[in-house]
């Protein structure tokens, strides 16, 4: 009778105490969902819908008037500048994620050893500050072929023209109907063999002001000298008066010299019997010739040879990787700050431990570093892949107009296709959803690490 009673007075209060539960798990449900409401709007609104009728619009033609089916993906992959822009991304997937993560790894561990490691990683993180607009505009000057302007080909024309220096004389030429031809490959030589105890001139135009060497004296005196027997001497002048008057061809009073011009003697036989390089006042002497023999004299093309202009960044061939390299510029840092997170937290007694056993640092970095931070570089390298995937300001902005196709991307060109010129806007959707394929299982791979971690 008593347990009959407890159950009696017991029963009731359990049933209500687990209604008012299921009342108060009902309400923070509806209260979640009204806090979440506004966010699930706005990304049905701004993602899935655009989502979906991308897809929908890739099965109409350019107009979106008439149903095409998959007419649009099979043209996608006929089309030659689509296979390229394909060709270009797998470059960037495979590239840019592999030297980004590689560039992370090595600055991480090397930062640790310095003792400004803060500021260091401040100066790399830096550049993720600055808009892909900005860095594009930055790079594309900084590629630019006149190295007056891009300070790359500045450097390298520096470094160039300090092992191999460049001719003084780019823009010289001889003058015409004055005994003197020019060859194919650049070169200027006498139209009929001379003998020694010759005096031959060789009067050039085509100099501008800005070339003539400071050093430069006149060539008159030098002209008047008679050869000596058994050589071939004579000037290189410039043949203009500076003021007007003069006569083409003969070495007039105001006319300077060449200097540092090379002169050769040639054989009949081809071979170089002799070289001379002009003085101040463009003479020359071309001694030790066979006093029996003939000669050609000749003005290599070396003396003519424009100046070396450094490196084509944005050419054709050099266009992709110059840009990959503006993107490592900016995402290094990025890549640096996540794995050195993942560096502060392994244990250290485990390093300590190999230390002690005698190993060496390369060994501590490739043996211990590297596996027990694989989580961690692959979390950071499929990031990556999923962000290259999408690059569009740099390629955009840095390629000029006419190697645009050769660097173009999936994310440029689905732009170009559609707004750019093309106006096909069904192709354009077709390129966005075979780019939201392309991404989607590197996310999805991401989510479900994320999710293994939490657990």
């Amino acid at each position: 009778m008593t347990a009959t009673l407890v159950e009696e007075t017991t029963g009731p209060p359990r049933a209500g105490t687990a209604e008012r539960a299921r009342r108060t798990r009902r309400r923070a449900r509806t209260v979640a969902l009204l806090f979440v409401l506004p966010a699930l709007l706005l990304l049905g609104a701004l993602v899935v819908y655009p989502v979906l009728f991308s897809v929908g619009r890739s099965f109409f033609d350019a107009s979106g008037d008439r149903f095409v089916g998959a007419d649009n993906y099979t043209e996608m992959f006929h089309d030659p500048a689509t296979l390229k822009a394909v060709r270009n991304t797998a470059i960037w997937v495979v590239v840019a994620p592999t030297l980004l993560t590689g560039l992370g790894l090595v600055l991480a561990v090397l930062v640790e050893k310095v003792r400004w490691a803060t500021a260091f990683k401040l100066l790399l993180f830096m550049p993720m500050a600055v808009s892909f607009l900005a860095a594009g505009i930055v790079f594309r000057l900084a590629y630019d072929e006149d190295p007056s302007k891009g300070v790359l080909n500045a450097a390298v024309v520096g470094v160039h023209d300090a092992f191999k220096g460049s001719s003084e004389y780019p823009t010289a030429r001889a003058r015409d109907g004055h005994g003197v031809t020019a060859d194919r490959d650049g070169s200027y030589r006498t139209g009929r063999p001379v003998s020694p105890g010759t005096t031959v001139n060789f009067g050039m135009v085509g100099v501008a002001p800005g070339d003539i060497p400071g050093d430069a004296r006149p060539a008159y005196r030098a002209a008047q000298r008679p050869a000596a027997a058994g050589e071939v001497s004579g000037v290189v002048y410039l043949d203009f008066t500076p003021g007007g008057g003069g006569r083409q061809g003969a070495v007039d009073r105001a006319e300077n010299g060449l200097p540092r011009m090379h002169v050769e003697a040639v054989a009949a036989d081809g071979t170089t019997a002799g070289t001379a390089t002009t003085a101040a006042d463009g003479s020359y002497r071309l001694t030790g010739l066979k006093a029996s023999g003939t000669y050609t004299l000749r003005l290599p093309a070396s003396n003519f040879a424009q100046p070396y202009q450094g490196v084509s960044w944005l050419g054709p061939a050099l266009v992709t990787p110059a840009i990959i390299g503006a993107y490592l510029w900016i995402w290094t840092g990025f890549a640096m700050v996540l794995i050195g997170a993942g560096l502060a937290a392994l244990p250290r007694d485990a390093l300590e431990a190999a230390r002690m056993d005698g190993a060496n640092e390369w060994q501590i970095f490739r043996r211990i570093t590297v596996p027990l931070l694989a989580p961690v570089l692959t979390v950071v390298f499929v990031t990556l892949v999923i962000n290259v995937m999408k690059v569009f300001d740099l390629v955009y902005i840095i390629a000029p107009g006419p190697v645009q196709e050769d660097a173009t991307v999936l994310a440029t060109q689905m732009w170009l296709v559609s707004f750019g010129g093309g106006n096909n806007q069904g192709l354009g959707s077709a390129l966005g959803v075979l780019l939201l394929l392309l991404v989607v299982p590197a996310m999805a791979f991401n989510v479900r690490r994320f999710r293994r971690s939490q657990r």
